[in-house]
């Protein structure tokens, strides 16, 4: 396979939790990351009501921020509505990702069609009222998507979805990007080594990937070890790659063939 060109493969940057409830720690990485990749070009992802505690709509300073980082270029997508899960997973798989693969924040997973629908049309008019355009597309808290999930997505009419490994449009079910995500974990000690070396690991492989994702989240902040690794992985692939925005993807996706789709 003949290798791309830096121009060829792409950094998309993305922050995550995006709400009332995390002002500071938000601020705090939007510069860091504005200032590393030269601009504001990286995604947020907002939670509308962040544990039923930071709506969206009570907080207007905060929907003026939004709206300024929209108006200058910042994806938006609408991050779940509360952010926590609170169903009664009776499928044992289902289960262990609950329990195994989040902090009791996979909101997605357990849900059904209808509410799962109900809460991506009640974010999404939340957040577009905010910003004043549509959003860029719906990401599940946690990457965690169960089949009502998927499901809803398909009937929202969402541009575009992300999970651990790939980014798609629902509507189709196209691929337009294969890989895992860049991310780090605050929440013990051992996540944080294990996120660390996952970072370390991701600043020296070869540049195969066509597209790396990394992605940032409000408890980042509370330890210096993490920021420190986050500027490096960004300085160090932004150097590799043309730093892109989501609807890069699709534009490469667009010119590609043939077209990869989800399964059904």
């Amino acid at each position: 396979m003949a290798r791309k060109s830096a121009a060829q493969r792409r950094l998309v940057v993305s922050i995550h939790d995006v709400s009332p409830a995390f002002v500071a720690p938000i601020d705090l990485l939007a510069e860091r990351i504005d200032a590393i990749l030269g601009g504001p070009k990286f995604a947020m992802l907002v939670v509308p009501d962040h544990w039923g505690a930071a709506r969206l709509d009570r907080a207007p300073a905060f929907e003026r921020r939004l709206r300024a980082w929209s108006d200058a270029g910042v994806e938006m997508f609408l991050h779940g509505w509360f952010h926590r899960d609170a169903s009664d997973h009776r499928n044992a798989a289902t289960a262990l990702k609950a329990r195994y693969m989040t902090a009791g924040e996979g909101e997605f997973l357990g849900l059904d069609a209808a509410e799962a629908e109900h809460r991506m049309r009640a974010g999404r008019d939340m957040v577009e009222q905010a910003i004043g355009r549509s959003v860029a597309g719906f990401i599940a808290p946690a990457w965690l998507y169960g089949p009502g999930a998927h499901a809803a997505l398909k009937a929202c009419d969402f541009a575009l979805a992300e999970d651990h490994f790939r980014v798609w449009q629902p509507a189709t079910g196209a691929i337009v990007s294969r890989g895992p995500v860049v991310t780090w974990a605050s929440r013990t000690r051992a996540r944080t080594a294990s996120s660390l070396a996952v970072a370390a690991a991701a600043r020296v492989m070869p540049d195969w990937m066509p597209t790396m994702r990394v992605a940032v989240h409000p408890g980042d902040v509370t330890k210096e070890s993490l920021l420190t690794s986050i500027d490096r992985t960004l300085r160090t692939l932004a150097e590799r790659r043309t730093v892109s925005r989501y609807a890069d993807l699709v534009a490469d996706q667009m010119s590609a063939a043939p077209i990869e789709r989800i399964a059904a």
